[in-house]
């Protein structure tokens, strides 16, 4: 897995690839200090996964991040943060980055890193209990007129509460590769990019 690390603190920077390259599947194949950086890098050597801090000067990562999916709408981006801001979260989710997490949770940050990389969406326990409350409904959506039957919208509400593939499939009693087709088939019908649209999507529509 080769990963970018990014972030305004060089010793935060350090201590993350210190802890990265402890593991042998885990390459850090480089270290920036601002958004500017990253945007180049991430042009340069096309990670697996972006793991950037937020609050930099110059250019944050939120900025760095717009401009990246712009360029790459596949690239995987965990944010990093000290601060559990509202407003960021907000706009992470919207901007389609795969994971928030707060830095403090350092035990989290390799399996989340994994987890991200394997196409799943990532946000720590403390963002996903806000998520609901900042999403508030605009208007309630009429599923069926977008052809989505009753299993396709069970698993819009488990991705909207954070459940990855797996735990959707062992719920619902499905195999993984069923519930990646039904992810793809809701992502068809309903015009989004991946499960983070999805589950923002479901809480702006929500009754």
């Amino acid at each position: 897995m080769k990963i970018i690390i990014v972030d305004d603190d060089c010793l935060v920077a350090g201590a993350l690839k210190t802890i990265l390259e402890a593991n042998e599947d885990v390459t850090v194949c480089a270290v920036g200090s601002d958004g500017r950086d990253a945007v180049q890098l991430y042009r340069n050597l096309l990670p697996d996964v972006l793991l950037m801090d937020i609050r930099m000067k110059e250019m944050n990562g939120l900025t760095a991040s717009e401009i990246i999916l712009k360029e790459f709408p596949d690239a995987k981006i965990l944010l990093l943060t000290t601060f559990s801001d509202d407003e960021y979260i907000v706009k992470a989710l919207r901007l389609g980055a795969k994971g928030y997490l707060l830095k403090q949770d350092y035990a989290s940050i390799l399996p989340a890193l994994r987890a991200v990389c394997s196409g799943q969406t990532v946000f720590g326990s403390e963002i996903m209990s806000k998520i609901p409350a900042l999403l508030p409904s605009s208007h309630t959506f009429d599923y069926n007129a977008c052809d989505i039957n009753e299993r396709e919208l069970e698993i819009i509400h488990l991705i909207a509460e954070g459940l990855s593939n797996k735990e959707i499939a062992s719920q619902l009693f499905l195999s993984e590769g069923t519930v990646r087709n039904y992810l793809s088939s809701i992502l068809d019908k309903l015009d989004l990019r991946d499960r983070t649209q999805v589950a923002v999507f479901y809480y702006q529509h929500k009754d």
